[in-house]
């Protein structure tokens, strides 16, 4: 057998050990197939199946082009490269198509396989399906291209309207000069929010959250954080309370970075709430956690995607029809979980959500968490 180009001796396998690997290969989530010196496949694993659509007994024989029709087939196949030059090649990106003609990115290894005596007998490549990350791929890039367009587009409107002040004639009417105050205004606070999620977005991208710990009060900051937001939440319509019927514990923690925290779920329970509706903050503690709970009575989560919300992006059927860039349950989750955290869901549509956060009495002593 050779790996890297240097004879290693293996002993023969037997019975009992040819069945293990097989079942291996089997079992493992990536589609699994071997080839002959032809590039006949010899061997396709149920993964490899489920993906291509094509059962193995059919694909067993034929040339591997005629089954995978990889998007590299034609110019650069990676079984032949790997076949050719007897070195592996790793994460190799692609697509196959399947049997019922649909195309799917997918990102491979390949590699060269020998017998016993270093000979070489074929290939194996193995492949999974990347359709989800090209899509978040795409997302990130139109994300970048919305954010830069309306950035620009604000930066025009206040530019023009503080043109228009700048040479206004001394008839010109107060009424409308109001109005285009009123208006710089709003596209400054749209400005101001872009620049918070691109901000958002590039902590995420980085992967690194720079926690700064002290002892601090959530009680103090929650009440704090309620009293700013009782007049934005009057003007929806909403109501906002607070339930600490007992003190929680001082904890370790970074406040500013908690309080996006909280701010995130109180914006969100205001974006997707009918007026009418209200939003509660309740807390408990006992002696190792403390737990927080944003409860609202807005249209709810289905249940198929409440193990996507907390990812970048993710906005949902219902988000698609709101301002932002899905970036805030992703910042939460980050920040919650750099402080030994988790964050807990429950919904049901139509009548509202309830996020959790559960914090540790003693956090991660650690300036910075990746």
């Amino acid at each position: 057998m050779k790996s890297n180009g240097k004879e290693i001796a293996k002993k023969p396998m037997d019975s009992k050990s040819l069945a293990f690997y097989k079942f291996v290969v089997d079992s493992v989530p990536s589609g699994v197939i071997t080839v002959d010196r032809d590039l006949r496949i010899t061997g396709f694993n149920p993964w490899a199946e489920q993906l291509t659509g094509y059962r193995a007994q059919e694909a067993i024989g034929s040339f591997c082009g005629e089954i995978l029709q990889g998007g590299m087939c034609d110019t650069h196949c990676p079984l032949r490269t790997a076949l050719t030059s007897q070195e592996p090649m790793s994460l190799v990106e692609s697509t196959v198509r399947t049997r019922s003609g649909e195309t799917i990115p997918v990102r491979m290894n390949v590699a060269a396989l020998f017998d016993q005596s270093g000979t070489l007998i074929g290939g194996v490549e193995s492949f999974q399906d990347i359709s989800a990350l090209k899509t978040l791929e795409r997302e990130r890039t139109n994300l970048i291209s919305t954010f830069a367009h309306d950035m620009k587009s604000s930066l025009t409107i206040i530019g023009g309207f503080v043109l228009r002040l700048l040479h206004k004639t001394e008839n010109f009417d107060a009424l409308k000069e109001k109005r285009y105050l009123e208006i710089i205004r709003e596209e400054s606070g749209k400005l101001e929010r872009l620049i918070s999620d691109f901000l958002e977005f590039a902590r995420l991208q980085t992967g690194r959250l720079k926690l700064n710990f002290s002892t601090i009060s959530l009680d103090k900051e929650l009440m704090e954080l309620c009293e700013a937001y009782q007049p934005k939440v009057t003007d929806q319509g909403l109501t906002l309370e607070l339930e600490n019927e007992a003190a929680l514990p001082p904890i370790s923690a970074d406040g500013t970075q908690l309080r996006r925290v909280f701010t995130n779920l109180i914006d969100n329970a205001v974006k997707f709430s009918q007026r009418g509706g209200g939003i509660v903050f309740s807390t408990t503690s006992d002696e190792k956690e403390i737990r927080i709970s944003v409860r609202d009575q807005g249209a709810g989560i289905a249940a198929e995607e409440l193990p996507h919300i907390f990812d970048a992006f993710h906005r949902g059927k219902v988000g698609a029809k709101v301002e932002g860039f899905g970036l805030g349950l992703a910042a939460v989750k980050a920040i919650v979980e750099a402080h030994g955290g988790r964050v807990l869901v429950e919904s049901e549509m139509g009548t509202g959500s309830t996020f959790t956060v559960v914090l540790p009495i003693s956090s991660p002593q650690s300036p910075e968490v990746s």
